[in-house]
């Protein structure tokens, strides 16, 4: 496979930003960079006006016919609740059977997915819509913690920006990573960013409606830095230890150990942003004792290490 012919494909609603991502990534002549210059088109169902999702229109010189021709296959973020045209699905389906490659950015996999082209291959998309893929498209296997996938022939990215991360992964793969570096170099971006989307996801406090269990949980937020296990927890709530691990799962749907281990990430997360206190006083205060363990935990859940979170959502004084 290779990467000299580019094409854009989209339709009313295209959201601008993506595909201005896709314009930098591969639309740019770098040949005084001494870098190559794809063949690159911004391609519609059938040439002239589209709207975009911000109110403004796009005019669009090239239809399916230069999709045909393309090497690789781009679909920006489109709108989710609109399905799209037969015409679009059924040339992203014909480039993969002729051994084209096609990506997506952001929601663009909603269209990769309505072609058929994520069934039996692992995929993503923002972190917003990961579950919406997911039940749309059961055949797919979303992973909603990472930047990009590549599955040979079908790439997804997630949210925006990834979209920079899938392309520059391209450039890495057919040119190598000295090409690549230019190419962020000259966005001004990373060649290659730390960690995956799970540090980018909100994670909301937890909620339960059990009144019962309302005033343990509240509990447990303020003391989070001490010894909780089942016992001193059961001991609360005036229960035995299996009466109350039964009535816990079946109140929160999760273990006591998985709540408190979640609880401990997000209030590590929020201090971590908030202080510059070190690893060992967070993982002291959010009752991971020590500095190792707290890696340990953090990195499972959010993708990325403890200093290269704060690194990227610690908020000035």
């Amino acid at each position: 496979m290779t990467l000299d012919n580019v094409a854009a494909l989209v339709w009313d609603q295209v959201a601008p930003f993506e595909l201005g991502v896709v314009c930098e990534a591969f639309g740019i002549d770098r040949s005084a960079m001494d870098l190559p210059v794809m063949d690159f088109a911004v391609c519609g169902v059938v040439p002239g006006r589209i709207a975009t999702s911000t109110g403004f229109d796009l005019f669009v010189e090239h239809g399916l016919d230069r999709v045909a021709e393309a090497d690789l296959v781009v679909v920006p973020a489109m709108k989710r609740a609109d399905r799209a045209p037969d015409e679009a699905l059924e040339a992203l389906r014909a480039a993969v059977d002729r051994g084209a490659r096609v990506m997506s950015v952001c929601s663009g996999a909603f269209a990769l997915g309505e072609a058929g082209l994520l069934d039996g291959r692992e995929c993503t998309t923002h972190w917003m819509y990961t579950d919406e893929l997911a039940s749309r498209f059961p055949r797919a296997t979303v992973i909603p913690e990472v930047l990009y996938v590549d599955t040979g022939q079908v790439i997804t990215s997630a949210g925006s920006a990834a979209g920079l991360d899938a392309s520059l992964h391209l450039w890495r793969m057919e040119y190598g990573a000295a090409a690549a570096s230019m190419v962020a170099r000259r966005m001004v971006v990373p060649p290659h960013r730390e960690g995956g989307q799970a540090q980018f996801i909100a994670r909301p406090v937890p909620v339960c409606d059990s009144e019962a269990l309302a005033p343990l949980l509240e509990w447990i937020g303020n003391h989070l830095g001490e010894e909780l296990d089942v016992d001193t927890l059961a001991r609360q709530m005036h229960m035995s230890p299996r009466t109350f691990a039964r009535r816990f799962k079946e109140e929160t749907g999760t273990t006591p150990y998985s709540w408190i281990l979640n609880e401990r990430v997000r209030a590590a997360q929020e201090l971590l942003e908030r202080t510059d206190h070190s690893i060992d006083w967070v993982a002291g205060e959010v009752g991971f004792g020590n500095a190792a363990t707290l890696r340990h935990h953090f990195g499972r859940k959010s993708g990325v290490s403890p200093q290269e979170y704060r690194r990227t959502f610690r908020t000035p004084a």
